[in-house]
């Protein structure tokens, strides 16, 4: 349990880089967007926006999910983080629609579209994009020691937003080269990248509340367990995710002669294993004797 709750803290440590990132380019692309005429470097600043309020729900959600137990949350409070992600999906939801409809409506109106964006916005949005890809290299090295998917969401997120600001630079460069309507259509494309980055955070933690887990995975974890030396068969497995961490609960089949001793010795092996390959602190094995014909 000690060793989860400072995996969480130090994964808290990247949500709140990220927010420190997000609120100092948002301010300075909301700020040169606006005077230098470019509707590309404003939605981006508006991406940024909306990472800021998504990244401080991710960080709420990690600071209640490192609470312990207690007699209304017998299993902790993990999930919490789940529900920040929703949040924060439905708020990026919001302004994703937001951009684009702006950016629509600058497109299909030439007279709202305004002076064409200086060379400056340009310089904001390439310093951008080399910020975001240090906090993408950052957060993904630290979601992977900390096994935590919030953070992976959020290194996602970093990575997104990079690509997003070399998309404003080429953008503004094809006003440069008087193709007026490029500035507002990247505005567009931005705006749908902030609604398909909406909806993954939506459908996967969706998938995980619901107790979805990926097949595949859960199948070599059966192979992995019915290796062991005692086990005759896996007849039942499943496991779901409490936050970061995985629950596995496992029935094996062994000889029906074993003693009470034997039969807890092999249980615990299936213990040791899970977590020594797999890092799963909660393992839940059930033992059933083997049916003989």
């Amino acid at each position: 349990m000690v060793k989860c709750v400072e995996r969480k803290g130090k994964a808290e440590a990247g949500a709140f880089i990220s927010i420190v990132a997000y609120v100092a380019l948002a301010a300075s692309k909301l700020f040169v967007g606006y005077i230098a005429h470019s509707d590309g470097v404003k939605a981006d600043g508006w991406n940024n926006l909306s990472d800021v309020i998504a990244s401080v729900a991710v960080y709420i959600g990690m600071k209640i999910a490192k609470k312990p137990r207690d007699h209304n949350h017998p299993y902790g409070h993990s999930r919490a983080e789940n529900i920040s992600s929703l949040i924060a999906a439905f708020m990026m939801m919001s302004i994703g629609i937001d951009v684009m409809v702006e950016g629509v409506s600058a497109l299909l109106r030439p007279e709202k579209r305004g002076n064409a964006p200086e060379l400056s916005a340009a310089f904001v949005a390439v310093a951008s994009a080399f910020v975001m890809l240090f906090v993408y290299s950052f957060n993904m090295r630290l979601a992977k020691r900390t096994n935590s998917q919030a953070l992976t969401a959020v290194a996602k997120d970093n990575l997104s937003d990079a690509l997003v600001s070399i998309g404003t630079v080429i953008g503004i460069a094809g006003v440069q080269i008087k193709l007026l309507w490029l500035d507002p259509l990247v505005a567009v494309i931005i705006g749908g990248i902030i609604c398909k980055t909406a909806w993954e955070v939506f459908m996967e933690t969706s998938h995980t509340l619901t107790d979805g887990f990926d097949e595949q995975t859960l199948t070599a974890y059966k192979h992995e367990i019915a290796a062991i030396d005692g086990v005759k068969d896996v007849a039942d497995i499943k496991a779901r995710m409490l936050g970061n961490d995985i629950v596995l609960e496992v029935t094996i089949h062994v000889d029906p002669y074993l003693t009470v001793v034997k039969s807890h010795e092999i249980a615990d092996e299936v213990e040791r294993l899970m977590k020594k390959r797999y890092n799963i602190e909660a393992t839940h094995v059930h033992i059933e004797p083997e049916k003989t014909p």
